[in-house]
Formats: C-alpha cells, structure tokens, sequence
C-alpha cells in the first residue's frame, strides 16, 4: 500500500504514473508552462466567455466634426445633415478599393506589412496620384547604433 505524497506505479501496464501527491507539472492555461496564462476574456482560448464583443462599424471612428473639419479645408460652409452618412459610405467605399490594390501587392511580394510605397502605387494605379512620396524625397526612417 503506498503512502499520501510518495510516488506509486500501478502494477498494470499502460497505466500512467502518478506524481508527487498528485499535483503533477505547474502550467497555465492550455499546458502551456509558467506564465502563458491567457486571461478570462473573449478568444483567449478555453473557459468562459465573460463579455461578448459587439461588432462595430468602425467607419463612424470618423466623426462629424472630423468631416466638418475636411469640408472647412476644402473650402465649405454649410454642410447638409444626410451628407455625413453618404461621406462616410463613400470614403469606405474608397478605402476599400485602395486596400484591395495593396493586398495585391503584398500578396506579390510575399509580406504581411503594408507600406507607404503599397498606398503610393495603388493610388497612381487608381488615377490618383500622390506627389512628394517618390523614392528620392522619401525614405524610411531607421534604428541608428
């Protein structure tokens, strides 16, 4: 008979051994060792979830006073109440053409990093072309030593 907190082997094969009193390895959540514990939050892998996540439409990151702001830029002053809605479509809309053009480029290059040169040739790609970007007045700032 095996006493509390020694180690025992069960004398039938293929049974697994037991630990020191029974604790067995110290890990985090998963298996995965010290300190790779994940939280108690939404995707942070097994256990309950705790909050849902709402989906938001994150074109209205972009404010009235935002639009209000370029509109004054541009030279406008009034601005109509339905013209934020059909702003904020448009410039979706925008974006989106101008992102999938990137996504091509990354997908040629093999990388998973969109960079200004990306967004400069989608934007001459798409007829509009950004001026004082060109390899010559731009370069990249880098980590000196």
């Amino acid at each position: 008979m095996a006493t509390p907190g020694k180690t025992t082997r069960s004398s039938q094969p293929g049974s697994s051994r037991q630990t020191l009193s029974g604790k067995g390895l110290r890990t985090g959540a998963g298996g995965k060792g010290l300190g790779k514990g994940l939280g108690k939050g939404l995707g942070k892998g097994i256990g309950h979830r705790r909050h849902r996540k709402l989906v938001k439409d994150t074109i209205r990151g972009i404010t009235k006073g935002d639009i209000r702001r370029l509109a004054r830029r541009g030279g406008v002053k009034r601005i109509s109440a339905p013209i934020y809605e059909d702003l904020r479509a448009a410039l979706s809309q925008h974006l989106r053409e101008i992102l999938k053009d990137c996504a091509i480029f990354l997908d040629h290059s093999n990388r998973k990093t969109i960079t200004v040169t990306d967004v400069i040739f989608a934007l001459k790609r798409r007829g509009r072309p950004l001026y004082g970007f060109d390899k010559d007045t731009y370069t990249e700032k880098r980590r000196r030593r």
